[in-house]
Parts: structure tokens; C-alpha cells; sequence
């Protein structure tokens, strides 16, 4: 979604600012349409990536949609060969269609902070502010799983959700179509425990099976003379159970150090991982603050 830039009169909102949203593992651009909808009445023009492997057109299981989903255990992903390299330059290409915005801000979400982050490192004259919302920082850790082990996320739900040896399948593989109830349910307590049960289930049903295994595990290096140089904000998520609150504080402190001519401005927002389904109005008024 795009719009003309423009400048609003009457709220003073200025839509010369274009969002540039990336979405986290599973999901796809679909998923901040809501909030694109709620920045759009506000006055601002926003956009989303769909990161290789993920969204409508993410390949999936050869099982996955028959009746009981043969080999979903066991079968090598479609997206094994997958890169960090690939899902930055998918981030990259967005942004250079962009720069006739006065102002961009790129927006990662959870593992999605990965990309725009080695995004923003190769190319920090595209961007403008990152806003990192309960996503991967690695500014003091280069690797995802070098947070989702640590201590500090002992509290976090789902460690029951990922289906088989990720290092075979080349993925971290959920089943959103899961026919068992217990698996579900842990699935919306670790991921959406505060959207309507309704809509959750739309949701999961939206969901792609696999994250490519180079997204978490490929180390991402930033340094202060170019990404350190970007304004950054963080949004924290109170109640997060996917990436505990200890964790996101974690790696805000070590950002921090690690970069501490420009430390994180840092927001809360009520709720759990996923306020693009909960709270779009108050996701998007966070954005514009």
C-alpha cells in the first residue's frame, strides 16, 4: 500500500514518511494489512515485504495440505538453500523503490529483524529509522538462537510447536493445521493469546510451515559507522510469551552498549508478540508517536 506524499493540514501528521514493514518467521505482508489500514487513516503511506519463503507464495510440504500430512516430519524443505543474503536483499529491493519519500522507517518483526537489520547495514543511506518491534537485535549477539537460548527466554512458550530435526529439513517447521487441539492451543498461548479466538484461527490458517534455517542461525554483523549511524526505536511487547520480555530488554541493553553513541529510544505496547493482530490502531498510533 502506497500513497501520495502529502502533508495533512488538519492533524499535522506528515505523510512524507513511508513504513516499510517485515513481517517474522511464518508470516508474510498480509499480515500488517490491518495496521497498514490504521497508519493510512493517520496519514501515512506504508508498504511490505514478503521475505523469500514466506506469504502467498511460499512453497510448502508436498504433505502438508493431504489428509494426515504425510512425511511433514521428515521432508527437506523447499527452502533450505534459502539465505540470510537472499531475505536482506528482498528488504534491499523494497528500499531502493522508496527513496522518493522525504522520510523511510523500516519496521522489523520478531526473526524479521534479521534482515532488515543486515539490510539497513548495507545500505544505511536508505534508511531513515528502524524500528525493531519484539524482533532480533544483533548488535551484541550475531544470531538469533544466540537469544532464544539464553537464559533470559527459559519462560518463553512454543518449544513444543517445531516438527522434526531442523538441521534435515533445512527449517524450523510449525504445523498451523495441526489436527491436534493441545498443539494449537500452545500455538495461540506462545503466539496470539490476546486475539479474539475467532480470528485466530483465521490467522493460523494464514500461516506458512517453514522458516528457512539460515534466517535464526546466520550471524549478522552491524557496525556503528553504518547501521549504529540509524536512529533506532524499540517497541517492547509487556505480555510476549513467544520473545519474553527479559529477552527483547536484553537485547536493547546490549545494543546499547555495543552502539552507545545513539541507544534505543524504547516504547511498550500492551499484549503479546502479535499486536498486528490484537491492536492495529494501537500499533500503528505507536509508530507515530
Amino acid at each position: 500500500m502506497t500513497a501520495t506524499p502529502s502533508t495533512d493540514t488538519d492533524t499535522g501528521t506528515d505523510t512524507d514518511t513511508l513504513f516499510v514493514f517485515v513481517h517474522g518467521a511464518w508470516h508474510g505482508s498480509a499480515q500488517w494489512a490491518a495496521t497498514q489500514r490504521a497508519l493510512a487513516a493517520l496519514g501515512a503511506a506504508s508498504t511490505a515485504v514478503d521475505l523469500p519463503g514466506h506469504g502467498f507464495d511460499a512453497p510448502l510440504p508436498s504433505g502438508y495440505l493431504q489428509p494426515g500430512q504425510p512425511g511433514l516430519l521428515t521432508e527437506k524443505s523447499a527452502l533450505a538453500t534459502v539465505t540470510m543474503d537472499d531475505s536482506a536483499e528482498a528488504v534491499l529491493d523494497t528500499l531502493r523503490h522508496t527513496r522518493h519519500y522525504r522520510r523511510v522507517v523500516l519496521v522489523a518483526h520478531s526473526a524479521g529483524g534479521g534482515p532488515a537489520s543486515l539490510a539497513a547495514e548495507r545500505a544505511p543511506e536508505l534508511v531513515d529509522e528502524i524500528v525493531y518491534l519484539s524482533a532480533f537485535v544483533p548488535a551484541g549477539r550475531p544470531r538469533f538462537f544466540d537469544y532464544l537460548g539464553s537464559p533470559e527466554n527459559a519462560t518463553a512458550g512454543g518449544r513444543s510447536l517445531n516438527l522434526g530435526d531442523p538441521g534435515e529439513l533445512g527449517a524450523v517447521r510449525i504445523n498451523p493445521l495441526s489436527q491436534d487441539p493441545a498443539y494449537i492451543e500452545e500455538l495461540r498461548q506462545t503466539h496470539y493469546h490476546d486475539t479474539p479466538r475467532d480470528r485466530f484461527d483465521r490467522w493460523r490458517s494464514a500461516l506458512s510451515p517453514d522458516l528457512p534455517l539460515a534466517i535464526p542461525t546466520t550471524p549478522v554483523i552491524v557496525t556503528p559507522g553504518r547501521w549504529g549511524r540509524i536512529p533506532r526505536t524499540f517497541l517492547r511487547c509487556a505480555d510476549d510469551r513467544a520473545l519474553p520480555p527479559a529477552v527483547q530488554d536484553l537485547m536493547i541493553a546490549e545494543a546499547d552498549r555495543a552502539m552507545p553513541g545513539d541507544p534505543f529510544t524504547v516504547r511498550t505496547l500492551p499484549g503479546s508478540h502479535s499486536p498486528f493482530a490484537a491492536r492495529p490502531h494501537e500499533l500503528a498510533a505507536a509508530l507515530l508517536p
